[in-house]
């Protein structure tokens, strides 16, 4: 599988922005190994450890910088977290955001708002694997099948599909963490950890109550990645056009993961708004035993799904910032290619009459 990956990424119409500029190396004499700068001049080939784009190599490393961006975020805002799914299934008790953080203080303590901590991290961890590691996969596998020229006309679209599939495959992985964390942090006296959630799961409903919200995830977590990948691919592509006052290549990488920050909080906020709905079904589904998505929207109504849009706004715009900041960090630390924003292929502008 790996293999023919590897020859999909060597070929694929993605590999020009990755690449990167080099020199014909000549063999003097000695035997020696040097790089022809200019005629009469050498230098020694400077050896680099960049990570080969679309090696095997390169797409678990991709999942692993998925791992540490997702897992640790998701766990640094389990107190918002957990005082939003109150929100959503509890609006009369929990009036708000500082209302919801007053009780459950009052009640449990402040160490009663890391509630859920664990699934958090590892089911969170696991989608983070597959959201970015699968992405990279079928952003290659796609743009291979479009053609260069159709890859870039149709980015945007690229972007959705790889960044689609890629979560129908996480959300899989999510969905029995997920589960166990609404009702450990939703369900007074249930469970306290997920040790005790699980074995209760399985005894009430099966193994069903660990994806009976894999549906209504599928539709939270879906349209939110597709948000996610494509508005910060468009973000980014915008904001070195129009914003940044350099080109790219230009920016220190300090600066480039600035900008990597502001358009992921950008695209975080338009991702939580067109996912809040699914949100809110799946929180009040893992809460009520035996009861279907349908039945809890009819329940909820329109506006009830978008009880506590708010704290989510703020939590999934944070969220989204840090990941793709997080991401693009261990990119940088382990050496992985970081594509500037695409250009139009040379064949395509002598189309179009481009200069």
């Amino acid at each position: 599988m790996f293999s023919a990956l590897l020859d999909a990424a060597r070929n694929s119409p993605f590999k020009t922005p990755f690449s990167r500029a080099s020199c014909d190396a000549a063999t003097p004499a000695d035997g020696s190994s040097t790089k022809q700068l200019v005629a009469g001049r050498s230098l020694a080939a400077a050896a680099s450890d960049e990570v080969e784009f679309g090696s095997t190599k390169f797409f678990l490393l991709c999942g692993l910088g998925g791992i540490i961006s997702c897992g640790s975020t998701h766990t640094f805002v389990v107190p918002l977290d957990l005082v939003k799914c109150r929100l959503q299934v509890d609006q009369a008790k929990y009036k708000n955001l500082f209302h919801g953080f007053k009780i459950s203080v009052a009640e449990e303590g402040a160490k009663g708002l890391v509630k859920g901590w664990a699934p958090t991290f590892f089911g969170y961890s696991a989608q983070g694997a597959f959201k970015f590691g699968l992405y990279e996969v079928f952003k290659v596998q796609y743009a291979n099948m479009l053609g260069e020229e159709n890859a870039y006309l149709y980015r945007t679209w690229l972007y959705l599909a790889a960044s689609a599939s890629a979560e129908f495959f996480a959300d899989i992985a999510l969905s029995p963490m997920e589960a166990a964390k609404v009702k450990i942090q939703t369900m007074p006296g249930f469970a306290g950890t997920l040790r005790e959630a699980f074995p209760k799961m399985m005894g009430d409903e099966g193994i069903m109550a660990f994806y009976k919200g894999l549906v209504p995830l599928w539709c939270r977590q879906i349209p939110y990645t597709m948000m996610k990948f494509a508005c910060f691919e468009k973000t980014v592509e915008l904001l070195y056009a129009y914003v940044v006052p350099k080109p790219r290549d230009q920016c220190s990488k300090g600066e480039q993961l600035l900008v990597t920050f502001a358009a992921g909080y950008i695209a975080g906020v338009f991702c939580a708004i067109v996912s809040h709905p699914a949100d809110v079904v799946v929180s009040k589904l893992n809460q009520a035993k035996g009861s279907s998505a349908l039945d809890v929207a009819k329940q909820l109504g329109f506006m009830g799904m978008w009880n506590g849009l708010m704290p989510r706004i703020i939590m999934i715009g944070t969220l989204t910032a840090l990941q793709w900041f997080i991401y693009d960090g261990v990119k940088v630390a382990l050496n992985i290619p970081r594509p500037p924003p695409p250009e139009m292929p040379e064949s395509l502008k002598k189309k179009l009459g481009v200069q």
